[in-house]
Protein backbone atom coordinates (compact mmCIF):
# COMPACT_ATOMS: atom_id res chain seq x y z
CA UNK A 1 0.00 0.00 0.00
CA UNK A 2 2.89 2.33 0.59
CA UNK A 3 6.54 2.40 1.52
CA UNK A 4 6.01 1.33 5.13
CA UNK A 5 4.66 -2.05 6.27
CA UNK A 6 1.04 -1.44 7.26
CA UNK A 7 -0.43 -4.68 5.96
CA UNK A 8 -0.93 -6.28 9.44
CA UNK A 9 -3.34 -3.49 10.42
CA UNK A 10 -5.78 -4.56 7.69
CA UNK A 11 -6.62 -7.65 9.76
CA UNK A 12 -8.09 -5.43 12.48
CA UNK A 13 -8.94 -1.99 11.07
CA UNK A 14 -12.29 -2.99 9.55
CA UNK A 15 -13.57 -4.42 12.85
CA UNK A 16 -14.34 -1.03 14.52
CA UNK A 17 -16.40 -0.01 11.49
CA UNK A 18 -18.26 -3.31 11.53
CA UNK A 19 -18.97 -2.92 15.25
CA UNK A 20 -20.13 0.69 14.80
CA UNK A 21 -22.50 -0.29 12.00
CA UNK A 22 -23.96 -3.23 13.92
CA UNK A 23 -24.62 -1.11 17.01
CA UNK A 24 -25.76 2.06 15.22
CA UNK A 25 -29.30 3.10 16.29
CA UNK A 26 -30.28 4.05 12.73
CA UNK A 27 -29.23 3.77 9.09
CA UNK A 28 -28.15 7.41 9.20
CA UNK A 29 -25.65 6.80 12.01
CA UNK A 30 -24.42 3.64 10.29
CA UNK A 31 -23.91 5.54 7.04
CA UNK A 32 -22.05 8.37 8.79
CA UNK A 33 -19.77 5.90 10.57
CA UNK A 34 -19.01 4.21 7.25
CA UNK A 35 -18.40 7.55 5.54
CA UNK A 36 -15.91 8.54 8.25
CA UNK A 37 -14.09 5.23 8.00
CA UNK A 38 -14.10 5.29 4.20
CA UNK A 39 -12.71 8.81 4.02
CA UNK A 40 -10.03 7.88 6.52
CA UNK A 41 -8.94 4.80 4.60
CA UNK A 42 -9.31 5.91 1.00
CA UNK A 43 -8.21 9.46 1.80
CA UNK A 44 -4.98 8.09 3.26
CA UNK A 45 -4.36 5.66 0.41
CA UNK A 46 -5.07 8.25 -2.28
CA UNK A 47 -3.35 11.29 -0.75
CA UNK A 48 -0.80 11.16 -3.59
CA UNK A 49 -3.51 12.56 -5.90
CA UNK A 50 -2.67 15.98 -4.43
CA UNK A 51 0.60 15.80 -6.36
CA UNK A 52 -1.36 16.79 -9.45
CA UNK A 53 -0.50 20.29 -8.26
CA UNK A 54 1.16 22.36 -9.65
CA UNK A 55 -0.56 22.51 -13.03
CA UNK A 56 0.85 25.93 -13.79
CA UNK A 57 2.88 24.42 -16.66
CA UNK A 58 -0.46 23.96 -18.42
CA UNK A 59 -1.16 27.66 -18.06
CA UNK A 60 -3.56 27.12 -15.14
CA UNK A 61 -3.23 29.77 -12.39
CA UNK A 62 -1.71 28.64 -9.11
CA UNK A 63 -4.91 28.94 -7.05
CA UNK A 64 -6.94 27.16 -9.72
CA UNK A 65 -4.31 24.40 -9.75
CA UNK A 66 -4.65 23.96 -5.98
CA UNK A 67 -8.44 23.89 -6.28
CA UNK A 68 -8.34 21.29 -9.04
CA UNK A 69 -5.96 19.01 -7.11
CA UNK A 70 -8.02 19.25 -3.92
CA UNK A 71 -11.27 18.79 -5.83
CA UNK A 72 -10.01 15.67 -7.59
CA UNK A 73 -8.62 14.29 -4.32
CA UNK A 74 -11.93 14.80 -2.50
CA UNK A 75 -13.89 13.30 -5.40
CA UNK A 76 -11.85 10.09 -5.59
CA UNK A 77 -11.77 9.74 -1.79
CA UNK A 78 -15.55 10.13 -1.57
CA UNK A 79 -16.06 7.64 -4.37
CA UNK A 80 -13.84 5.12 -2.60
CA UNK A 81 -15.65 5.78 0.69
CA UNK A 82 -18.85 4.84 -1.13
CA UNK A 83 -17.80 1.20 -0.83
CA UNK A 84 -18.06 1.38 2.97
CA UNK A 85 -21.27 3.46 2.90
CA UNK A 86 -23.14 1.15 0.51
CA UNK A 87 -21.92 -1.87 2.48
CA UNK A 88 -23.07 -0.38 5.80
CA UNK A 89 -26.53 0.62 4.57
CA UNK A 90 -27.07 -2.76 2.90
CA UNK A 91 -25.87 -4.67 5.98
CA UNK A 92 -28.11 -2.72 8.36
CA UNK A 93 -31.15 -3.19 6.14
CA UNK A 94 -30.67 -6.89 5.50
CA UNK A 95 -29.72 -7.92 9.03
CA UNK A 96 -32.86 -6.21 10.38
CA UNK A 97 -35.14 -7.69 7.74
CA UNK A 98 -33.69 -11.15 8.24
CA UNK A 99 -33.27 -10.87 12.02
CA UNK A 100 -29.71 -12.01 11.56
CA UNK A 101 -27.85 -13.25 14.60
CA UNK A 102 -24.07 -12.99 15.03
CA UNK A 103 -23.26 -15.75 12.52
CA UNK A 104 -25.75 -14.39 10.01
CA UNK A 105 -24.23 -10.91 10.40
CA UNK A 106 -20.79 -12.36 9.76
CA UNK A 107 -21.87 -14.17 6.60
CA UNK A 108 -23.87 -11.20 5.33
CA UNK A 109 -21.16 -8.67 6.08
CA UNK A 110 -18.40 -10.64 4.39
CA UNK A 111 -20.49 -11.38 1.31
CA UNK A 112 -21.75 -7.81 1.01
CA UNK A 113 -18.25 -6.33 1.26
CA UNK A 114 -16.99 -8.59 -1.52
CA UNK A 115 -20.08 -7.79 -3.59
CA UNK A 116 -19.72 -4.02 -3.25
CA UNK A 117 -16.00 -4.14 -4.06
CA UNK A 118 -16.80 -6.32 -7.06
CA UNK A 119 -19.38 -3.77 -8.20
CA UNK A 120 -16.92 -0.88 -7.74
CA UNK A 121 -14.33 -2.78 -9.81
CA UNK A 122 -16.64 -2.38 -12.80
CA UNK A 123 -16.79 1.40 -12.39
CA UNK A 124 -14.53 4.03 -14.01
CA UNK A 125 -12.90 4.81 -10.63
CA UNK A 126 -11.33 1.96 -8.69
CA UNK A 127 -7.98 1.64 -6.98
CA UNK A 128 -7.89 1.05 -3.24
CA UNK A 129 -9.38 -2.37 -2.57
CA UNK A 130 -8.56 -3.63 0.92
CA UNK A 131 -6.76 -6.49 -0.86
CA UNK A 132 -4.14 -3.95 -1.98
CA UNK A 133 -3.03 -3.58 1.65
CA UNK A 134 -1.46 -7.05 1.45
CA UNK A 135 0.52 -6.50 -1.76
CA UNK A 136 3.43 -6.89 -1.88
CA UNK A 137 4.03 -7.01 1.88
CA UNK A 138 2.16 -10.26 2.62
CA UNK A 139 2.75 -12.47 -0.40
CA UNK A 140 1.44 -15.55 1.40
CA UNK A 141 -2.08 -14.07 1.59
CA UNK A 142 -1.76 -12.51 -1.87
CA UNK A 143 -1.62 -16.09 -3.19
CA UNK A 144 -5.31 -16.48 -2.32
CA UNK A 145 -5.83 -14.39 -5.47
CA UNK A 146 -4.90 -17.49 -7.49
CA UNK A 147 -8.13 -19.09 -6.33
CA UNK A 148 -10.67 -16.33 -7.00
CA UNK A 149 -8.79 -13.15 -7.83
CA UNK A 150 -8.32 -10.25 -5.44
CA UNK A 151 -11.75 -11.00 -3.91
CA UNK A 152 -10.18 -14.08 -2.34
CA UNK A 153 -7.89 -11.76 -0.37
CA UNK A 154 -10.75 -9.35 0.34
CA UNK A 155 -12.97 -12.13 1.67
CA UNK A 156 -10.28 -13.35 4.07
CA UNK A 157 -9.73 -9.85 5.47
CA UNK A 158 -13.44 -9.10 5.77
CA UNK A 159 -14.27 -12.39 7.49
CA UNK A 160 -11.49 -12.10 10.09
CA UNK A 161 -12.48 -8.50 10.82
CA UNK A 162 -16.09 -9.63 11.14
CA UNK A 163 -15.14 -12.18 13.78
CA UNK A 164 -13.21 -9.53 15.71
CA UNK A 165 -16.24 -7.23 15.47
CA UNK A 166 -18.44 -9.94 17.01
CA UNK A 167 -15.92 -10.20 19.84
CA UNK A 168 -16.13 -6.45 20.40
CA UNK A 169 -19.92 -6.66 20.52
CA UNK A 170 -19.79 -9.51 23.04
CA UNK A 171 -17.51 -7.56 25.41
CA UNK A 172 -20.31 -5.20 26.39
CA UNK A 173 -21.17 -7.14 29.52
CA UNK A 174 -19.43 -9.55 31.87
CA UNK A 175 -21.49 -12.54 30.73
CA UNK A 176 -20.33 -12.02 27.16
CA UNK A 177 -16.61 -12.08 27.78
CA UNK A 178 -16.42 -15.83 27.37
CA UNK A 179 -18.23 -15.53 24.03
CA UNK A 180 -15.84 -12.75 23.06
CA UNK A 181 -12.93 -15.06 23.72
CA UNK A 182 -14.45 -17.69 21.44
CA UNK A 183 -14.98 -15.12 18.65
CA UNK A 184 -11.37 -13.95 18.97
CA UNK A 185 -10.17 -17.56 18.90
CA UNK A 186 -12.22 -18.12 15.74
CA UNK A 187 -10.70 -14.97 14.17
CA UNK A 188 -7.20 -16.19 14.94
CA UNK A 189 -7.97 -19.67 13.63
CA UNK A 190 -9.40 -18.30 10.38
CA UNK A 191 -6.44 -15.97 9.88
CA UNK A 192 -4.04 -18.87 10.43
CA UNK A 193 -6.03 -21.12 8.10
CA UNK A 194 -5.95 -18.48 5.35
CA UNK A 195 -2.20 -18.09 5.77
CA UNK A 196 -1.73 -21.86 5.73
CA UNK A 197 -3.68 -22.11 2.46
CA UNK A 198 -1.73 -19.21 1.01
CA UNK A 199 1.54 -20.76 2.17
CA UNK A 200 0.72 -23.98 0.35
CA UNK A 201 0.17 -22.03 -2.88
CA UNK A 202 3.23 -19.86 -2.24
CA UNK A 203 5.52 -22.89 -1.83
CA UNK A 204 4.60 -24.46 -5.15
CA UNK A 205 7.71 -24.53 -7.39
CA UNK A 206 7.67 -22.31 -10.44
CA UNK A 207 8.99 -25.04 -12.73
CA UNK A 208 10.01 -22.65 -15.51
CA UNK A 209 11.63 -24.16 -18.60
CA UNK A 210 14.84 -22.63 -19.91
CA UNK A 211 13.44 -23.00 -23.42
CA UNK A 212 10.74 -20.48 -22.43
CA UNK A 213 13.19 -17.87 -21.08
CA UNK A 214 12.89 -14.41 -22.58
CA UNK A 215 15.42 -11.62 -22.26
CA UNK A 216 13.49 -8.38 -21.85
CA UNK A 217 14.85 -4.85 -21.84
CA UNK A 218 13.10 -2.10 -19.88
CA UNK A 219 13.74 1.60 -20.49
CA UNK A 220 12.76 4.01 -17.72
CA UNK A 221 12.97 7.38 -19.44
CA UNK A 222 12.38 9.72 -16.48
CA UNK A 223 11.17 12.61 -18.64
CA UNK A 224 8.66 14.76 -16.70
CA UNK A 225 5.30 15.13 -18.42
CA UNK A 226 5.58 18.91 -18.41
CA UNK A 227 8.73 18.53 -20.52
CA UNK A 228 7.93 15.61 -22.80
CA UNK A 229 4.74 17.20 -24.12
CA UNK A 230 6.75 20.03 -25.69
CA UNK A 231 8.40 19.82 -29.11
CA UNK A 232 11.83 19.71 -27.48
CA UNK A 233 10.61 17.02 -25.10
CA UNK A 234 9.36 14.87 -27.98
CA UNK A 235 12.76 15.12 -29.65
CA UNK A 236 14.46 14.23 -26.37
CA UNK A 237 12.16 11.22 -25.88
CA UNK A 238 12.77 10.01 -29.42
CA UNK A 239 16.55 10.19 -28.98
CA UNK A 240 16.55 8.69 -25.47
CA UNK A 241 14.35 5.69 -26.29
CA UNK A 242 16.12 5.01 -29.58
CA UNK A 243 19.46 5.04 -27.77
CA UNK A 244 18.14 2.80 -24.98
CA UNK A 245 16.60 0.40 -27.50
CA UNK A 246 19.84 0.01 -29.43
CA UNK A 247 21.82 -0.44 -26.22
CA UNK A 248 19.53 -3.22 -24.96
CA UNK A 249 19.26 -4.91 -28.36
CA UNK A 250 23.06 -5.03 -28.58
CA UNK A 251 23.23 -6.42 -25.02
CA UNK A 252 21.05 -9.41 -25.97
CA UNK A 253 17.45 -8.33 -25.40
CA UNK A 254 14.81 -10.37 -27.23
CA UNK A 255 12.08 -7.83 -26.49
CA UNK A 256 12.35 -4.17 -25.44
CA UNK A 257 9.63 -2.33 -23.52
CA UNK A 258 8.99 1.41 -23.17
CA UNK A 259 6.61 3.25 -20.82
CA UNK A 260 3.16 4.65 -21.40
CA UNK A 261 3.35 7.62 -23.76
CA UNK A 262 7.09 7.20 -24.27
CA UNK A 263 6.63 8.80 -27.69
CA UNK A 264 3.96 11.44 -26.90
CA UNK A 265 2.81 12.06 -30.45
CA UNK A 266 0.54 10.47 -33.02
CA UNK A 267 2.00 7.19 -34.28
CA UNK A 268 3.02 7.35 -37.94
CA UNK A 269 4.85 4.09 -38.74
CA UNK A 270 6.03 5.13 -42.22
CA UNK A 271 7.89 8.09 -40.79
CA UNK A 272 9.08 6.52 -37.54
CA UNK A 273 12.77 6.01 -36.80
CA UNK A 274 11.72 3.23 -34.40
CA UNK A 275 10.54 1.05 -37.29
CA UNK A 276 13.89 1.54 -39.01
CA UNK A 277 15.76 0.75 -35.77
CA UNK A 278 13.82 -2.51 -35.30
CA UNK A 279 14.55 -3.54 -38.90
CA UNK A 280 18.23 -2.95 -38.26
CA UNK A 281 18.48 -4.58 -34.81
CA UNK A 282 15.98 -7.42 -35.47
CA UNK A 283 14.62 -7.15 -31.89
CA UNK A 284 10.89 -6.53 -31.26
CA UNK A 285 9.90 -3.31 -29.51
CA UNK A 286 6.78 -2.36 -27.54
CA UNK A 287 6.42 1.40 -27.94
CA UNK A 288 4.11 3.52 -25.78
CA UNK A 289 2.46 6.11 -28.01
CA UNK A 290 -0.88 7.46 -29.30
CA UNK A 291 -2.79 5.98 -32.24
CA UNK A 292 -5.78 7.30 -34.14
CA UNK A 293 -9.11 5.51 -33.83
CA UNK A 294 -9.85 3.99 -37.26
CA UNK A 295 -13.55 4.89 -37.35
CA UNK A 296 -13.44 8.18 -35.40
CA UNK A 297 -10.59 10.27 -36.72
CA UNK A 298 -10.79 12.97 -34.04
CA UNK A 299 -10.30 10.45 -31.24
CA UNK A 300 -7.14 8.70 -30.11
CA UNK A 301 -6.10 5.58 -28.27
CA UNK A 302 -3.41 5.38 -25.60
CA UNK A 303 -1.50 2.44 -27.07
CA UNK A 304 1.34 -0.02 -26.84
CA UNK A 305 2.46 -0.67 -30.41
CA UNK A 306 4.35 -3.91 -31.11
CA UNK A 307 7.01 -3.35 -33.77
CA UNK A 308 8.53 -6.62 -34.95
CA UNK A 309 10.83 -7.03 -37.94
CA UNK A 310 9.37 -10.34 -39.14
CA UNK A 311 5.71 -9.37 -38.98
CA UNK A 312 3.37 -7.36 -41.16
CA UNK A 313 1.47 -4.35 -39.81
CA UNK A 314 2.31 -3.36 -36.26
CA UNK A 315 0.02 -4.83 -33.62
CA UNK A 316 -1.18 -2.79 -30.68
CA UNK A 317 -2.86 -2.91 -27.28
CA UNK A 318 -5.17 0.00 -26.49
CA UNK A 319 -5.63 1.15 -22.92
CA UNK A 320 -9.01 -0.02 -21.65
CA UNK A 321 -9.44 1.93 -18.41
CA UNK A 322 -8.86 5.61 -19.08
CA UNK A 323 -8.29 8.05 -16.22
CA UNK A 324 -11.28 10.36 -15.65
CA UNK A 325 -10.25 14.04 -15.91
CA UNK A 326 -6.85 12.99 -17.20
CA UNK A 327 -7.59 11.13 -20.44
CA UNK A 328 -11.27 11.84 -20.92
CA UNK A 329 -13.65 14.36 -19.45
CA UNK A 330 -16.88 13.06 -17.90
CA UNK A 331 -19.79 15.48 -18.36
CA UNK A 332 -17.60 17.65 -20.54
CA UNK A 333 -20.38 20.12 -21.35
CA UNK A 334 -20.85 20.72 -17.60
CA UNK A 335 -17.24 20.75 -16.44
CA UNK A 336 -16.08 23.07 -19.20
CA UNK A 337 -12.86 23.71 -21.03
CA UNK A 338 -10.64 24.56 -18.07
CA UNK A 339 -10.65 21.00 -16.68
CA UNK A 340 -10.25 19.71 -20.24
CA UNK A 341 -6.71 21.06 -20.12
CA UNK A 342 -5.79 18.32 -17.66
CA UNK A 343 -5.70 15.94 -20.60
CA UNK A 344 -2.17 15.38 -22.01
CA UNK A 345 -3.61 15.66 -25.52
CA UNK A 346 -5.98 18.16 -27.02
CA UNK A 347 -8.96 15.88 -27.49
CA UNK A 348 -10.91 13.10 -25.85
CA UNK A 349 -9.55 9.59 -25.92
CA UNK A 350 -11.32 6.32 -26.55
CA UNK A 351 -10.90 3.18 -24.42
CA UNK A 352 -9.76 -0.06 -25.97
CA UNK A 353 -12.53 -2.42 -26.98
CA UNK A 354 -11.60 -5.87 -25.67
CA UNK A 355 -8.81 -7.21 -23.43
CA UNK A 356 -7.01 -9.44 -25.93
CA UNK A 357 -3.33 -10.41 -25.66
CA UNK A 358 -0.84 -8.62 -27.86
CA UNK A 359 1.55 -10.49 -30.16
CA UNK A 360 4.86 -8.92 -29.19
CA UNK A 361 6.96 -10.82 -31.72
CA UNK A 362 8.45 -12.72 -28.78
CA UNK A 363 5.28 -14.33 -27.49
CA UNK A 364 1.71 -13.42 -26.55
CA UNK A 365 1.57 -10.92 -23.69
CA UNK A 366 -1.26 -9.90 -21.39
CA UNK A 367 -0.83 -6.13 -21.50
CA UNK A 368 -1.96 -3.24 -19.37
CA UNK A 369 -1.36 0.48 -19.51
CA UNK A 370 -1.19 2.39 -16.21
CA UNK A 371 -4.70 2.46 -14.70
CA UNK A 372 -5.49 -0.96 -16.22
CA UNK A 373 -3.39 -2.47 -13.41
CA UNK A 374 -6.22 -2.01 -10.89
CA UNK A 375 -8.66 -4.12 -12.93
CA UNK A 376 -7.88 -7.81 -12.60
CA UNK A 377 -10.44 -8.93 -15.19
CA UNK A 378 -8.41 -7.20 -17.92
CA UNK A 379 -5.47 -9.53 -17.29
CA UNK A 380 -7.61 -12.60 -16.62
CA UNK A 381 -9.25 -12.42 -20.05
CA UNK A 382 -5.90 -11.97 -21.79
CA UNK A 383 -4.20 -14.84 -19.98
CA UNK A 384 -7.16 -17.10 -20.63
CA UNK A 385 -6.85 -16.18 -24.32
CA UNK A 386 -3.22 -17.28 -24.41
CA UNK A 387 -1.16 -14.57 -22.70
CA UNK A 388 2.15 -16.13 -21.67
CA UNK A 389 3.50 -13.23 -19.59
CA UNK A 390 2.40 -9.77 -18.44
CA UNK A 391 3.71 -6.42 -19.62
CA UNK A 392 2.53 -3.14 -18.13
CA UNK A 393 3.53 0.37 -19.19
CA UNK A 394 2.91 3.43 -17.02
CA UNK A 395 3.91 7.06 -16.67
CA UNK A 396 3.56 7.72 -12.88
CA UNK A 397 4.71 11.33 -13.22
CA UNK A 398 4.19 13.58 -11.23
CA UNK A 399 3.32 11.21 -8.41
CA UNK A 400 5.54 10.35 -5.41
CA UNK A 401 7.08 6.99 -4.39
CA UNK A 402 3.99 6.17 -2.30
CA UNK A 403 1.87 6.00 -5.45
CA UNK A 404 4.60 4.12 -7.32
CA UNK A 405 4.66 1.47 -4.58
CA UNK A 406 0.87 1.08 -4.71
CA UNK A 407 1.00 0.73 -8.48
CA UNK A 408 3.69 -1.91 -8.11
CA UNK A 409 1.44 -3.69 -5.61
CA UNK A 410 -1.38 -3.77 -8.15
CA UNK A 411 0.86 -5.49 -10.70
CA UNK A 412 2.14 -7.94 -8.08
CA UNK A 413 -1.48 -8.95 -7.43
CA UNK A 414 -2.02 -9.54 -11.15
CA UNK A 415 1.20 -11.56 -11.53
CA UNK A 416 0.29 -13.86 -8.63
CA UNK A 417 -3.38 -14.23 -9.58
CA UNK A 418 -2.52 -15.20 -13.15
CA UNK A 419 0.64 -17.23 -12.34
CA UNK A 420 2.63 -15.17 -14.85
CA UNK A 421 5.92 -13.31 -14.92
CA UNK A 422 5.40 -9.57 -15.21
CA UNK A 423 7.64 -6.89 -16.68
CA UNK A 424 6.47 -3.43 -15.67
CA UNK A 425 8.12 -0.39 -17.21
CA UNK A 426 7.39 3.17 -16.14
CA UNK A 427 8.57 6.66 -17.00
CA UNK A 428 9.60 7.70 -13.47
CA UNK A 429 9.41 4.41 -11.48
CA UNK A 430 8.96 1.90 -10.14
CA UNK A 431 9.91 -0.32 -13.06
CA UNK A 432 10.33 -3.96 -12.09
CA UNK A 433 10.44 -7.62 -13.03
CA UNK A 434 8.07 -9.70 -10.91
CA UNK A 435 7.92 -13.48 -10.78
CA UNK A 436 4.66 -15.49 -10.45
CA UNK A 437 5.10 -15.67 -6.66
CA UNK A 438 5.16 -11.86 -6.44
CA UNK A 439 8.88 -11.43 -5.77
CA UNK A 440 10.48 -8.41 -7.38
CA UNK A 441 13.50 -9.90 -9.11
CA UNK A 442 14.60 -6.38 -10.03
CA UNK A 443 13.25 -2.92 -9.23
CA UNK A 444 14.38 0.46 -10.48
CA UNK A 445 15.37 3.50 -8.49
CA UNK A 446 12.52 6.02 -8.83
CA UNK A 447 12.97 9.25 -10.77
CA UNK A 448 16.14 8.15 -12.53
CA UNK A 449 16.91 7.07 -16.09
CA UNK A 450 17.70 3.41 -16.59
CA UNK A 451 17.94 0.70 -19.24
CA UNK A 452 17.77 -2.75 -17.65
CA UNK A 453 18.06 -6.23 -19.14
CA UNK A 454 16.39 -9.07 -17.26
CA UNK A 455 14.89 -12.53 -17.70
CA UNK A 456 11.25 -13.59 -17.58
CA UNK A 457 9.62 -16.85 -18.66
CA UNK A 458 6.67 -17.66 -20.87
CA UNK A 459 4.07 -19.82 -19.09
CA UNK A 460 0.80 -21.52 -20.00
CA UNK A 461 -0.58 -22.91 -16.72
CA UNK A 462 -4.03 -21.67 -15.70
CA UNK A 463 -4.98 -20.89 -12.10
CA UNK A 464 -8.51 -21.51 -10.76
CA UNK A 465 -9.10 -17.76 -11.06
CA UNK A 466 -8.17 -17.78 -14.74
CA UNK A 467 -10.39 -20.79 -15.41
CA UNK A 468 -13.49 -19.79 -13.42
CA UNK A 469 -13.16 -16.11 -12.52
CA UNK A 470 -14.57 -14.78 -9.23
CA UNK A 471 -16.42 -18.00 -8.41
CA UNK A 472 -16.11 -17.25 -4.68
CA UNK A 473 -18.73 -14.50 -4.77
CA UNK A 474 -21.67 -16.61 -6.00
CA UNK A 475 -20.56 -19.35 -3.61
CA UNK A 476 -20.75 -16.89 -0.69
CA UNK A 477 -24.27 -15.88 -1.70
CA UNK A 478 -25.28 -19.54 -1.86
CA UNK A 479 -23.94 -20.04 1.66
CA UNK A 480 -25.85 -16.97 2.89
CA UNK A 481 -29.05 -18.14 1.25
CA UNK A 482 -28.63 -21.66 2.65
CA UNK A 483 -28.00 -20.32 6.15
CA UNK A 484 -31.10 -18.13 6.27
CA UNK A 485 -33.29 -20.80 4.69
CA UNK A 486 -32.05 -23.23 7.34
CA UNK A 487 -32.86 -20.93 10.28
CA UNK A 488 -36.10 -19.65 8.74
CA UNK A 489 -37.62 -22.45 6.64
CA UNK A 490 -40.02 -21.32 3.96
Amino acid sequence: MGLWPVWPTAWLCLAPLWYAVQTAPSRREAGLAALSWGLGYHGTVLVWVLHLHPLTWLGIPWLASVAIAIGVYLAVSLWGAGIAVVWALALVSLQRQLSAGPLGQLLLGTTLWCSVEGLWSLSPLYWSSIALTQSPGNLVIVHLARLSGYLGVTAALAAVNGLVAQALAAMGDASGRQRAGRWLAAALALALACHALGWGLYRQPLGDLESEALQVGLIQGNIPTREKLTSDGIKQARQLYLSGYRQLATAGAELVLTPEGALPELWRPRRSPFVEAVQQQQVPLLLGTFTRAPTRSFYLYQSLVAIAHSQGPARQYNKIKLVPLGEYIPLQSVLGGVIDRLSPIGTNMLPGDQPVPIDTGAGLAAAGICYDSAYSWIFRHQVRAGGQFIVTASNNDPYPPRMMAQHHGQDVLQAVATDRWAARVTNTGLSAIVDPHGHSRWMSVPQTYGAHLGTIYRRDRLTPYIRWGNWLLPLLWLVVAGYFIQIRPI
